[in-house]
């Protein structure tokens, strides 16, 4: 792990962060990520068995990527190089190839780990594409971010994918135990002190070796409670950028959370936006879409009361609307749900797509002029208003086109009398047509 630490700046004699002192030197010591480091996963074995091939570690911040590259370092022969690229650009890179020929040269490979490879653009990621295929460097890449969106397609292909998991509670509590072995002493933490700073690590192990190593720094006779935990640190804003992919994972959390009916959960998924730093407005406008999207003609009352709540938010601001919003998600999160006025009419852009430019038949076309009402223009039209129950019964589909059923109601919610009044039409319509 020496290249790591040079690389860093700093050697191992120099005062290190707890986190950095406990990084673990073997595979069964990373705590989280069983599903690629256990006896038999994917990760392990691709390194023991030593057939290894480029490879991208994707998860958010603190779970283990550089620790799972320097260890995979230990286990190859290959010369190890690391590079940031928040630090490095175009001109690093050249330099670390020039490095890797002139080891190719000897007979000795290259591993090469880019932290942050997503801070790279695309043209500087396309430098690693030539590399790659020959063979001149094994790339472990590390990102937050999902590589879908963020690495060049021809990269991904030349590389596998492994993800990490966020670190659980259980996880945060096992390096919470290997630091106290480290200082020889328990945390002066209350039990719920304990599950407070656990919960303010939200994941990361990094953050919560550190905020331990503080703590540590606490005089031994005192024992601290959730208020004087909070006094040595502030609470920790939770993960979200809202330009990045969480931003799409949350509103995604939302929407779902809300189409299955479930009003904790999209209370707590919009909350989780708002607090880390989403625009409320972000958050208004997926309701209006979901309001019209999900609940449709099931509750009619959806899409208006979304777009009364966006009116609120703007009248009142912060805090007080946000009030607006709750009052919103509760209830679109239990009203009844229906998305077939939205499957409806994608079926008809797709028959408009399929079928091209019909013109409507002669009675649904105006006439305003005279030469339009001598070629047929009006001809046949009913005015249904004044037909029995407002409905003359006419077909307004074009000649060309088969009759379709593109909306199709289901019975939940006011969708069961539209149920009622299409069926009572299409009886009307066909008598009128003498299919009865």
């Amino acid at each position: 792990m020496a290249d790591l630490f040079a690389a860093a700046g700093f050697d191992r004699q120099a005062p290190r962060p707890l986190a950095d002192r406990l990084r673990p030197e073997t595979l069964d010591a990373v705590v989280g990520q069983d599903h690629l480091l256990a006896k038999g996963a994917p990760l392990r074995r691709m390194i023991e068995t030593g057939r290894f091939s480029s490879i991208i570690l994707w998860g958010p911040p603190g779970v283990g990527k550089t620790t799972i590259a320097g260890l995979i370092a230990r286990e190859t022969t290959l010369e190890f190089e690391q590079i940031s690229a928040v630090f490095s650009g175009v001109a690093d890179l050249r330099k670390v190839f020039e490095r890797a020929r002139a080891r190719r040269e000897v007979g000795k490979g290259t591993l090469l780990f880019v932290d942050e490879i997503h801070r790279f653009n695309r043209a500087q990621q396309d430098a690693f594409l030539p590399h790659l295929e020959s063979g001149l460097v094994t790339l472990v890449g590390a990102t937050t971010e999902n590589p879908s969106f963020e690495l060049n397609p021809a990269l991904l292909s030349r590389a596998q994918v492994f993800t990490l998991n966020r670190l659980d509670a259980e996880a945060i509590e096992n390096l919470l135990l290997r630091a106290e072995g480290h200082a020889g002493r328990k945390l002066p933490l209350t039990g719920e002190a304990r599950q407070t700073l656990i919960a303010m690590a939200d994941g990361d192990g990094r953050f919560a070796l550190n905020l331990a190593d503080e703590i540590f720094d606490e005089p031994d006779e005192i024992t601290l409670d959730i208020a004087a935990l909070s006094k040595i640190v502030q609470r920790r804003a939770p993960v979200y950028d809202k330009s990045q992919e969480s931003h799409y994972n949350l509103a995604s959390a939302l929407q779902k959370s809300i189409r299955g009916s479930d009003v904790d959960a999209a209370l707590y998924w919009a909350a989780r936006m708002i607090v880390g730093g989403e625009d409320p407005r972000f958050v208004l406008r997926r309701l209006i879409v979901i309001a019209s999207e999900d609940i449709g003609n099931a509750d009619p009352q959806a899409l208006p009361l979304a777009v009364a709540a966006r009116d609120a938010y703007e009248f009142l601001g912060q805090p007080e609307g946000e009030i607006a919003i709750g009052q919103l998600i509760a209830y679109l999160a239990t009203a009844p749900k229906s998305n077939r006025s939205y499957k409806a009419f994608h079926a008809a852009k797709a028959a408009a797509r399929e079928f091209g430019s019909l013109a409507p038949p002669m009675h649904a076309m105006n006439a305003p002029t005279k030469l339009m009402k001598e070629i047929g223009h009006g001809e046949g039209y009913e005015y249904d208003h004044d037909a029995d129950d407002a409905f003359s019964g006419l077909d307004y589909f074009p000649a060309g086109l088969k009759r379709s059923k593109f909306y199709d109601p289901r019975e939940t919610g006011f969708e069961r009398d539209i149920i009622k009044r299409l069926e009572y039409w299409e009886r009307r319509r066909k008598t009128r047509n003498g299919e009865n």
